[in-house]
């Protein structure tokens, strides 16, 4: 089954606008989007400040990126070929979510993946975030390599980039890239103790196990 966004437009707003609160973006960076009940994505324009953005600036696509509805020429986001190949990978999410938090960035630019070192990580994430194959940025490859370490996972790092993630809605979806950055910074500020304990293997399997029920029964 297909899984789509109530409300999208509203749900992409509102997530955008967190986004920014939250201190994920900085500006116009990173992208948001949803998929609604007809197979069309939602998704945030190209260089609009998320404190400005309105509803009518969210630009919405086709499953395969023509633009069909945009206000005075507003272009989708520059990365909007990296949410198609999710969805297009991943029939199970609503939504797409393409963030540049700090401290998951800094494991993206050392192109080290984040360990599953936090307990109860694997239930929302599914386990160790891993780092995507690099490819030059807009360009077709980061959605193909992201699509490849989102196997299993609710996020994948972009090589010296970002971070994107993926879920059934964008509030859902905001709440993992929260979480990833979170445990990106312990994980960071554990190494200086002496380097994370693992979690052992068998929670963590457990763990992701939780994770896949939840993928397909999203609450």
């Amino acid at each position: 089954m297909v899984r789509y966004v109530a409300n999208p437009e509203d749900a992409v707003l509102d997530a955008a606008k967190d986004m920014l609160r939250r201190g994920l973006v900085e500006g116009t960076a990173g992208n948001i989007s949803a998929r609604r009940e007809d197979g069309n994505i939602v998704i945030t324009p190209s260089s609009v400040d998320y404190a400005d953005m309105v509803l009518d600036d969210l630009v919405l696509v086709d499953s395969e990126g023509a633009v069909l509805t945009a206000k005075d020429g507003r272009s989708p986001s520059t990365e909007m070929s990296l949410h198609l190949a999710c969805y297009r990978a991943f029939d199970d999410i609503g939504s797409v979510i393409h963030s540049h938090p700090v401290w998951a960035t800094m494991f993206a630019v050392a192109r080290q993946s984040i360990p599953a070192c936090v307990d109860e990580f694997a239930v929302y994430c599914g386990g160790e975030i891993r780092c995507a194959e690099y490819a030059a940025s807009g360009s077709p490859d980061v959605g193909d390599n992201a699509v490849k370490a989102l196997q299993d996972r609710a996020a994948a790092l972009i090589a010296n980039h970002g971070l994107v993630a993926v879920g059934p809605r964008p509030d859902k979806v905001l709440h993992v890239t929260a979480l990833v950055e979170r445990t990106a910074q312990i994980a960071w500020g554990a190494r200086a103790l002496g380097g994370p304990v693992p979690i052992p293997d068998e929670v963590n399997k457990n763990f992701a196990s939780v994770y896949g029920y939840l993928r397909q029964n999203p609450m």
